[in-house]
Formats: C-alpha cells, structure tokens, sequence
C-alpha cells in the first residue's frame, strides 16, 4: 500500500461500523436482542470484509515481498484474529459486563425511572471511547507475543 493510499477499513468511518456491537451492547437493556444480536453481524461483517481485503492485497504482492498464498494466508489469519478480538470480543463483553453491572448498582440502591432505565445504557456509551485504546494495546501486545511471533 502507498502511503497516500487511503485503508477503506481503518482509514475511513467503514471503521465504525467495528464497533456496531459495542453500540448493541449498550443497548441491549432498553432494545429487543434480535437488533443486538444484528450488531454483532454487522460487526463480524465488517471483521471479514476487512480479512478479506488484507489477504487479497497480501497475495497480489509478489511473493518475495510476502505475497502469494503464505503471505494471504498470515494476513488473514492476523487480520481475523486481531479484528475479533480488539475490535469484537473484547469490547463486546466490556460494554456488557459495564451495563450490566450498571444496572445491578442502580436497581440495589432501588432507583427508577428514566436514570434506572437507560442510565446502564449511557454509562456503555460513555465507556467505548476509553477502552477502545486500552484493548486495542493489549491484543496488539498479545498479537505480537503470540500470532506474529510464530508466523513470522
């Protein structure tokens, strides 16, 4: 890729769609699980699109830059993996485990309402922006000590 050629999925807001799961999640307390269940297609959609466009770009390559079906081969199973979990996994069950506990604090201290409604829900709203970071570090750092090591 040149350095001035744009990457449709991390390069663009394509990349949001990622995180429709996490939208899913913080609105699993106030939505039918169907459309949560819908944001996690949309989400592993994105996940192999993005697979997909890495393996053919790594195997157009010729293959003593790491091209050919190897190279394909590595990227997709690097892509996959590190899509699903910094990108699928991971923040899914933290956006989860945030409401979820959320909810549990609001209804033990017995509040209603609209704040015991959908306060779980802006709470997991409110959280993707911090942890996105954070997970993305940790799969990168397991990635690389793992996957990449061994691939490579």
């Amino acid at each position: 890729m040149s350095i001035t050629e744009k990457d449709l999925y991390r390069d663009t807001p394509v990349r949001y769609l990622g995180y429709a799961n996490e939208i899913g999640e913080a609105f699993r307390p106030v939505i039918k699980k169907i459309f949560v269940h819908a944001s996690y297609a949309v989400a592993i959609s994105y996940v192999l699109a993005d697979t997909a466009d890495k393996s053919k770009k790594q195997y157009d390559k010729p293959e003593i830059l790491g091209g050919g079906f190897r190279g394909a081969a590595v990227a997709s199973g690097d892509t996959l993996l590190w899509q699903m979990f910094a990108s699928v996994i991971i923040p899914g069950f933290t956006i989860n485990r945030i409401c979820w506990l959320s909810k549990a604090a609001l209804k033990a201290n017995k509040v209603k309402g609209p704040i015991g409604k959908w306060g779980p829900t802006m709470l997991g709203l409110l959280a993707i922006p911090f942890i996105i970071h954070p997970i993305d570090s940790a799969v990168d750092y397991a990635m690389d000590n793992t996957y990449r090591k061994y691939v490579k």
